[in-house]
């Protein structure tokens, strides 16, 4: 039986462990390296982890997200940008592969509409690839309520994504899958 999950800050030590998750995560995310994962951890409003308690110092999953009005050049957060939304924007969420199917998703999930509505915010934004696609994390957020805003090319036409927002007010209030939104 699985013990239960904590979430805590992510830490300098933790970027090692962060970097090899995340890039086992490819193409959900994109590729990282420990410089670039320090400055988006440096960057971000929230960063935590997942751990088992018996193993603290070892994540099984991390999420970080940013506020709007950042100075941040990533293109997708961007485009949140360029709409004036008041947002707190998730740059990426990963959980291990050994780790799925505990709920640790819907965990950091929590953590960040808390965090959105402690500041105030009316949305939270992400994205989730269409192409290559990506339909068990659309899914999953079309089951916590977002919905798309728009849709983007993105490096350099390589990854097309669909632009979600989840209204903080209604937080994990289900609008219906996303799956549609695969592209044929």
């Amino acid at each position: 039986m699985p013990t239960a999950t904590l979430l805590r800050p992510a830490t300098d030590a933790d970027v090692s462990r962060l970097v090899t998750l995340n890039n086992a995560s490819v193409p959900a995310v994109p590729v990282t390296p420990a410089d670039d994962m320090t400055e988006l951890l440096d960057a971000s409003s929230l960063a935590l982890v997942a751990v088992d308690p018996g193993t603290p110092e070892d994540p099984l999953g991390f999420v970080v997200a940013l506020e709007g009005g950042e100075d941040w050049a990533g293109e997708n957060y961007a485009w949140f940008e360029e709409r004036g939304l008041d947002h707190l924007y998730v740059d990426r969420i990963v959980v291990g592969e050994k780790a799925r199917g505990r709920g640790i998703g819907r965990l950091f999930y929590d953590a960040v509409f808390d965090a959105a509505r402690t500041a105030g915010h009316e949305v939270v934004t992400c994205e989730v690839n269409l192409n290559p696609p990506n339909p068990g994390s659309l899914r999953f957020h079309g089951r916590l309520g977002f919905e798309e805003r728009g849709q983007q090319l993105t490096k350099g036409g390589d990854i097309l994504v669909a632009k979600l927002a989840a209204d903080v007010s209604n937080a994990h209030a289900p609008r219906g899958p996303l799956t549609d939104l695969v592209p044929a």
